[in-house]
């Protein structure tokens, strides 16, 4: 029986890396994160060079927890758990066939250290075990290789591509590759 991932805001614990709530204390790096320019060349989320329109975020992030739309989760090292280093999100939740998305940006300066790869390792641990989901799922452009190893890494499979079926901002119509998890997918270590 799977849990809504609505019911109680979670914050996701690993060896190096927490997931926990965004708060108005973490505005200077979320605005670090937003406006910068090389994370969002395969996103459909727009840069932000206004740090007010990320004050506002902050608000909207509980907001879209409390209509059960969007997830919004600092991505923390262990060893300074004050700092975000990017942002994770779990988002269209289909209780039907209980399934779920994640997405993901990490800091550029954070790139390369694993810190994606164990991210959505916790993410996928805890929709899995936590809550009871069925499929997880991820949309990334083909051109975001990084993003691709990122998900191969946890054992998400590549299904295939979306020709020309989504609308990003800034990005116009693209391709997407469609990346997924099945709880009960056999994985081999």
């Amino acid at each position: 029986m799977s849990k809504s991932p609505f019911d109680q805001f979670p914050q996701i614990e690993s060896a190096a890396i927490t997931l926990r709530k965004i708060t108005d204390s973490d505005l200077d790096e979320l605005f670090e994160i937003y406006s910068n320019e090389r994370l969002f060349v395969h996103s459909p989320v727009m840069l932000k060079k206004n740090k007010e329109t990320v004050a506002n975020m902050i608000g909207h992030f509980e907001r879209d927890f409390l209509k059960k739309k969007t997830i919004f989760l600092g991505i923390c090292l262990n060893k300074e758990p004050e700092r975000i280093v990017g942002v994770a999100e779990i988002f269209d939740y289909v209780q039907d066939v209980n399934m779920i998305t994640i997405g993901y940006r990490l800091d550029d300066r954070f790139w390369g250290q694993g810190i994606a790869t164990e991210a959505v390792q916790a993410m996928t641990e805890y929709l899995f075990k936590e809550l009871g989901i069925n499929r997880i799922q991820a949309f990334v452009m083909p051109e975001n290789s990084k993003s691709q190893k990122v998900l191969l890494r946890n054992y998400f499979r590549k299904e295939g591509t979306i020709r020309q079926g989504q609308l990003w901002k800034g990005h116009g119509v693209v391709d997407l590759d469609v990346f997924s998890r099945l709880d009960g997918d056999e994985i081999k270590y």
